[in-house]
């Protein structure tokens, strides 16, 4: 059932919880933050009590909050009726495997907390705000450090067993055309391990953003990413595909990607929007870097 937004004067608090630094923000929109705020991602304490702190200090300014929207990186466990609920499953991030974000949250808030993967608070935000408004069923990916995806279909954002993890699917890997061996941890060449802001990094030696938009690392990239859409595409049917992040919102790679997916769905999707007019079914974020922040409102949102 497609949710629905209520109409009230209701003030949120935003998470956007990523591995390197957190967001977090009070707001009820876009065009309605009253407060931001950015800082290192440490240990799970540590960074915990900085947003405690940070929404404290807002409802002194700005009254109370009616909930709170958390969205992190994962992997992690967003169903309510688990016993590690709001917990972050075993992760490479040091210090945070099992970790109870959500509990500590709880410790200082008697509000609503809702509580997803970053990729999914993005895709909400964009149904919220962004080039996902309308539909029922669309992808989100981002493309930067590493590489994930939040779904929504039908109206709900999709969890299944735990939630999507769209970054650690298989592609097509030439090791003879790319020898790069991939850097994921758990499955070496895997999307995340070949395409990932990581994986360009070491494979080439510099930042993908300091490479210019010749370099062959760009026909790569997009193969790489394109072998996904057109997976994602088959799979899920989605009415669009927003990508994101450092790696996927850059403007030269989006025109690649759009003409390779389209090549290995090779007619197949008989639909106009891929077969005339690419460019509008592969897109970048309308909330730009803000998808993530915006959707945790989102997330709070729909929880009060």
């Amino acid at each position: 059932m497609t949710k629905t937004i209520k109409n009230n004067n209701h003030l949120y608090g935003g998470i956007e919880g990523g591995g390197t630094k957190f967001v977090c923000a009070v707001g009820t929109g876009p065009n309605d933050i009253r407060a931001e705020a950015r800082f290192p991602t440490t240990t799970p304490e540590e960074t915990l009590a900085q947003a405690v702190d940070f929404f404290k200090a807002q409802e002194v300014n700005f009254g109370k909050l009616a909930g709170i929207g958390f969205a992190c990186f994962g992997p992690l466990d967003p169903n309510p009726a688990s016993k590690t609920y709001g917990h972050i499953l075993p992760t490479p991030k040091p210090g945070w495997s099992n970790a109870d974000v959500v509990g500590i949250l709880k410790k200082s808030f008697d509000i609503p907390i809702a509580f997803d993967t970053d990729v999914n608070g993005a895709a909400l935000g964009e149904w919220r705000w962004g080039k996902a408004q309308g539909l029922k069923t669309f992808i989100y990916l981002t493309v930067g450090t590493g590489v994930g995806g939040g779904a929504y279909v039908e109206g709900n954002l999709l969890h299944g067993l735990l939630h999507p993890e769209m970054g650690h699917i298989t592609v097509k890997h030439n090791k003879e055309t790319d020898p790069f061996e991939g850097i994921c941890p758990f499955h070496g060449d895997c999307l995340e391990g070949l395409a990932s802001g990581v994986a360009i990094e070491q494979r080439w030696g510099q930042r993908g953003g300091t490479l210019p938009p010749e370099h062959p690392a760009w026909e790569l990239e997009a193969d790489y990413i394109a072998q996904a859409l057109a997976n994602y595409a088959l799979t899920l049917s989605p009415q669009r595909i927003i990508v994101g992040g450092g790696v996927g919102s850059l403007g030269h790679l989006m025109p690649k990607v759009q003409k390779k997916t389209r090549d290995y769905i090779n007619g197949y999707i008989q639909s106009p929007v891929i077969l005339e007019n690419i460019e509008s079914y592969i897109v970048s974020p309308g909330l730009g870097n803000r998808s993530g922040m915006l959707g945790a409102i989102a997330l709070a949102e729909q929880a009060v």
